[in-house]
């Protein structure tokens, strides 16, 4: 009787353990779990538009490369923090805008004929990049303050800000551009020594930033874990509200910094309109690179492989000659991809 009973409990076991260990196992072998797998499409995109186009693999269109992505991949870590938190800002591109015109307006060379604030001085250009990171900071600010405070829906706060601040760009501008802003201005789009993007350069200091910010502070362990469960962080102590609110200061910050590469690129001018749209971009980035919409799992070198996937996708289709709006179309649907991928991965 005894043996027959220890035969059961033994059979049993063995049965329940069996099933415990087909189902991670399973899961771990299906290559949507590989972290390699967006390094892996990148590859084959870079082969086979290198392939496709003489063109494509030349240190020149590579630099070009680099700094179209830069702006997005300053952009998508914006986004990546609002993700990671549980939440999402859709007012980037709004922020950019807003903050480079203010930064811009008081930038101005005192013989502009277009001059927004008569009489107002040039201010040097540290402070000009000064102006567009705390304004797009404070945005930010607020932001955070309306979702952890107010417990707005992130959506519902980013929606209004972003409608809020386009608004205020257009008004400060009288809906044109500010131009003949401090000549300095144009270093950020400039190259050093005639190769080495500054943008690029930005984009690098950004990336190492946020590494050390997000693995080795406790700040970004503290944006994991509200992501993951933002209870579960509020009963461990963790300073849920304060936190959320600085995701959205720093979210806001970068965007800032984003608006002088901006200024730099075009030339020290600032359009009210600009960046429209670029906070889509840099969701999708964000998004092809891992970063889950269920909040509390993101990697930064994710972050930076979907923007260069999104930057080698323009890039080729302009060297191929493909319709520019087909790009639209194909970011669409690779962000629908890249959220079902990741559904089934954290499933």
């Amino acid at each position: 009787m005894k043996t027959t009973e220890v035969t059961d409990i033994k059979d049993s076991n063995e049965i329940e353990v069996e099933k415990l260990e087909d189902t991670p196992k399973g899961s771990k072998k299906s290559p949507l779990n590989s972290p390699f797998l967006i390094v892996g499409i990148l590859i084959v995109m870079a082969a086979f538009l290198t392939f496709m186009s003489s063109q494509f693999l030349t240190v020149n269109n590579i630099l070009n490369l680099l700094t179209q992505s830069s702006i997005f991949g300053i952009l998508a870590f914006s986004a990546q923090l609002a993700i990671t938190s549980k939440g999402i800002d859709i007012s980037l591109g709004s922020i950019l805008a807003f903050s480079g015109i203010v930064a811009g307006v008081m930038s101005q060379r005192p013989e502009a004929i277009d001059k927004i604030i008569e009489g107002f001085p040039m201010m040097p250009i540290w402070a000009t990049v000064l102006i567009a990171i705390i304004v797009g900071g404070l945005i930010g600010t607020v932001n955070g303050t309306l979702i952890s405070r107010f417990a707005l829906p992130a959506f519902i706060a980013t929606l209004g800000s972003q409608i809020v601040f386009r608004g205020g760009a257009l008004m400060i501008s009288g809906g044109r551009p500010v131009s003949n802003i401090n000549p300095h201005i144009n270093f950020f789009g400039s190259r050093i020594g005639g190769w080495l993007p500054v943008p690029v350069l930005t984009y690098i200091l950004v990336i190492i930033f946020m590494h050390i910010l997000m693995n080795y502070t406790s700040f970004g362990k503290s944006v994991y874990a509200i992501g993951g469960n933002i209870e579960a962080a509020n009963v461990s102590g963790i300073k849920v509200k304060r936190n959320l609110t600085l995701v959205y200061s720093l979210s806001g910050a970068l965007a800032g910094l984003a608006a002088i590469v901006f200024m730099g690129r075009t030339g020290g001018s600032m359009q009210p309109a600009a960046a429209v749209g670029f906070e889509t971009t840099a969701i999708a980035a964000t998004t092809i690179g891992g970063t889950s919409h269920g909040g509390g799992i993101s990697t930064v070198w994710g972050t930076v492989v979907g923007a260069l996937i999104l930057g080698v996708i323009t890039n080729g289709f302009t060297l191929l000659g493909i319709n520019a709006y087909i790009q639209q179309i194909v970011q669409g649907l690779i962000i629908v991809g890249a959220v079902i991928i990741d559904m089934r991965r954290n499933k």
